[in-house]
């Protein structure tokens, strides 16, 4: 049987007859939710921040309550509803406090918003994501791992209560615009994703031995967040963005490529069977996909200058090196395996950068615990939300108990 592709096109009507699109912004206070906030206020007239929420950052969040005034206000972190509280009413603003995960998923879902920006890094941003899908809304996805960890579902639930997901990495956003109707993507052959290569392309493997944390988030073309700084750098990045593209698009992992381009100016391309290609070009700004979920099928401003292209002058394309950067390969491995694979791909990934980042181990013991964790937690059917959390939670304690028996950072090997 054929699977639907989950379908993003919107009526003009959508946006024109209402005179403000009522939008939360979940992961206010990151590099993506900071960016949609600009755009939001780029359009006073047009679009309003209705709900900001944010994990554990009360500071960050009543400062974005200042600037954006919402309605609502919410903080994962449950110990921490008397400060966000405390410190709302001592700003003298009207937004309501909440906390906690079920305090989130309720006003994703009520008529305090109309679109939800999902953008919540990793599988702690699936409950709201899903929540926002069950309820129809235009679900600007910025979380991929909801995708990784449960596609399957989150696009049938789309499917099913009407809801438009619209992707807001910027490869998945190119490959949107550049597939606007069925009758394109009947001739599609194949699809490029395209990559920076990060802060280490051309490096070997051995070259990769000692790098550290701050090298590692020291992206050379896009402004994140620590853990997605991370994935870039071992281009797990790109290959949860292959399993992403694959749930989005319909598209099996045969036909799925990865492009390393450093420019970071073609964003993806789409060949077609007829031999014609189509690419979507543009300044390397979140902003620019946040506005095309806003806004479309219209086009409003983002705040992102155009390209120069007699300025750049040059688009380089290589080949990923998957010796150098195996999570690459891994992805593709664990979409083949499909099942419960890619939700242990995603937490046994999330774990082990989270080390790193602590610096409890090295760069290349990354890949070396997700694959790991593949070979020990064989993929059963992804049948059910609850296996899926198992996975998680089994991916999790794996690659936990496997850092733990290591030697320490600084004592010897065993850190590669």
């Amino acid at each position: 049987m054929q699977r639907r592709r989950l379908q993003p096109t919107l009526k003009s009507s959508d946006l024109t007859n209402a005179s403000t699109s009522n939008i939360a912004v979940l992961g206010a206070t990151g590099s993506i939710g900071a960016s949609a906030l600009d755009v939001i206020a780029r359009h006073p007239g047009r679009l309003r921040a209705t709900v900001l929420a944010a994990g554990s950052n009360v500071v960050g969040l009543i400062a974005a309550c200042r600037a954006h005034r919402p309605d609502h206000a919410v903080v994962a972190d449950t110990g921490q509803f008397a400060r966000l509280r405390d410190g709302l009413r001592d700003a003298g603003l009207d937004t309501t406090p909440h906390a906690g995960d079920r305090a989130l998923e309720q006003l994703v879902a009520s008529d305090a918003c109309d679109t939800v920006v999902a953008a919540i890094v990793g599988a702690a941003g699936l409950p709201s994501t899903l929540a926002a899908a069950r309820a129809g809304k235009r679900l600007l996805l910025a979380n991929k791992e909801s995708l990784v960890l449960a596609g399957e579902l989150l696009t049938a639930t789309a499917r099913s209560a009407g809801a438009c997901v619209i992707p807001i990495d910027s490869e998945h956003n190119a490959i949107f615009q550049c597939l606007p109707d069925a009758g394109a993507r009947d001739g599609l052959r194949r699809i490029f994703l395209t990559a920076s290569g990060g802060p280490f392309r051309g490096r070997t493997r051995d070259g990769l031995a000692d790098v550290t944390p701050a090298q590692a988030v020291a992206h050379p073309k896009w402004s994140m967040g620590p853990k997605i700084s991370v994935d870039s750098a071992t281009l797990m990045n790109k290959g949860l963005e292959v399993i992403e593209a694959h749930h989005l698009f319909a598209v099996p992992r045969e036909r799925i490529e990865v492009l390393v381009h450093p420019q970071s100016l073609v964003h993806s391309l789409v060949e077609f069977v007829d031999g014609s290609m189509l690419a979507q070009l543009g300044l390397p700004d979140m902003r620019t996909a946040l506005a095309v979920g806003f806004a479309w099928p219209q086009r409003i401003a983002s705040g992102v200058d155009g390209l120069d292209l007699l300025k750049h002058r040059r688009l380089d394309f290589e080949p990923p090196d998957l010796d150098a950067f195996p999570c690459l390969r891994l992805a593709f491995d664990a979409l083949a395996s499909g099942g419960t694979a890619p939700a242990v791909l995603n937490a046994a990934n999330e774990v082990a950068v989270a080390a790193f980042l602590q610096a409890r181990i090295g760069f290349l013991r990354i890949p070396a615990l997700v694959e790991d964790a593949l070979a020990a937690l064989p993929s059963v059917p992804a049948d059910s939300l609850e296996v899926l959390h198992d996975a998680d939670a089994r991916a999790r304690h794996y690659v936990e108990a496997a850092i733990a028996r290591a030697t320490p950072v600084g004592a010897g090997a065993g850190l590669s």
